[in-house]
């Protein structure tokens, strides 16, 4: 690999661990913890947010007609949702092993931890329910296929991204037939770094 570009991947990850850092300073600043992966709040935190539950009537009141139109074609995706999710994780369950690849941890991706909120109502709840769900899975899915991309094809678009995966700084230029061809078999068995990244995660645990 390019060592400018090393470089600047040792700075990405730096700096997102720093932000995870921060992140976890604002549990201090809003009097939560986490227990065993539960969010606790503090006494006086949870009855300061049950007074600012807004009550099903207004919430349902002062909802848009326009918004409320679109609940078949938002939650219609939810069925398909499952099924991608369902079909994804019994391919990686079945093939991953197979090609030697690490399997990914889908509770790392699928968080849900909004319905703690007390000043959320239910209805909030269930649609923030939706959102970590749909929102994690499609991360969830993005590092399966990132991880078979490395595996099958890794080789870098011609076009320029408006995104990359986490796994793209490990694929061959394009054009570099040689490498390719010299190197692809290194490149299928390089995940040596998530063995890395886990444990640096479990020893900051």
């Amino acid at each position: 690999m390019d060592e400018n570009i090393e470089g600047l991947i040792s700075r990405i990850k730096k700096l997102e661990q720093e932000l995870r850092d921060k992140l976890a300073d604002r549990q201090d600043a809003f009097f939560y913890r986490l227990d065993r992966g539960k969010v606790r709040f503090e006494e006086e935190v949870r009855q300061r947010h049950q007074k600012l539950i807004k009550r099903l009537r207004s919430y349902i009141a002062e909802a848009s007609l326009l918004n409320i139109l679109t609940i078949p074609f938002i939650w219609g995706c939810l069925p398909p949702a499952l099924l991608m999710d369902f079909s994804v994780t019994l391919y990686q369950f079945i093939c991953f092993p197979v090609y030697g690849i690490p399997r990914v941890r889908r509770r790392r991706y699928i968080v849900i931890d909004r319905q703690a909120l007390g000043y959320l109502n239910i209805i909030e709840k269930i649609n923030c329910l939706y959102c970590g769900y749909f929102n994690g899975l499609i991360s969830y899915i993005g590092e399966i296929a990132a991880r078979t991309e490395q595996y099958w094809c890794p080789i870098k678009h011609a076009r320029r991204l408006s995104s990359i995966h986490s796994r793209y700084k490990y694929f061959f230029d394009y054009g570099d037939g040689e490498e390719y061809r010299r190197k692809l078999e290194e490149v299928r068995r390089a995940f040596d770094d998530l063995a890395a990244e886990q444990n640096q995660r479990e020893e900051g645990h």
